[in-house]
């Protein structure tokens, strides 16, 4: 059975619920979409912790290199990854108990969404964060 993207007041519970979000795959480029919408994401009051194994640091705050490093617990998981690695990113939500998996617009995995599902976790895939948070006046 595909995924099916959660209604808009299933989103918009989770986006008022969070208050962490740590972003997987986040960019220390400004030109590059993961950190426009990381930086959208604090600029609105959400603390945001970046997650790229690849980078030290990110605008002065430390990246971490996977999600059990993150020093908090996590409310969404805001994945800019490709789909083939969303399976292994859902198994590391689900191992430090994130209550949200969300992939970016373009990233979806219904094997992953499944696993993350039946986890008890939300799940929303193929949606820009940024955009839903916009839409539906999460403001």
């Amino acid at each position: 059975m595909p995924f099916n993207k959660p209604n808009d007041s299933a989103i918009r519970d989770v986006l008022t619920s969070a208050k962490v979000i740590a972003v997987v795959g986040h960019s220390d480029k400004p030109n590059r979409t993961s950190y426009q919408i990381a930086q959208f994401l604090r600029k609105v009051g959400y603390i945001v912790y970046p997650v790229n194994p690849q980078v030290q640091e990110i605008d002065g705050q430390p990246s971490y290199p996977s999600l059990k490093e993150v020093p908090s617990h996590i409310d969404i998981v805001n994945v800019f990854r490709r789909s083939e690695y969303l399976s292994e990113i859902v198994t590391e939500a689900i191992a430090i108990n994130a209550n949200t998996i969300w992939a970016q617009l373009g990233i979806s995995d219904e094997a992953a969404a499944q696993k993350a599902l039946d986890a008890g976790m939300n799940v929303v895939m193929d949606a820009c964060i940024k955009v839903e948070y916009l839409r539906l006046g999460s403001v």
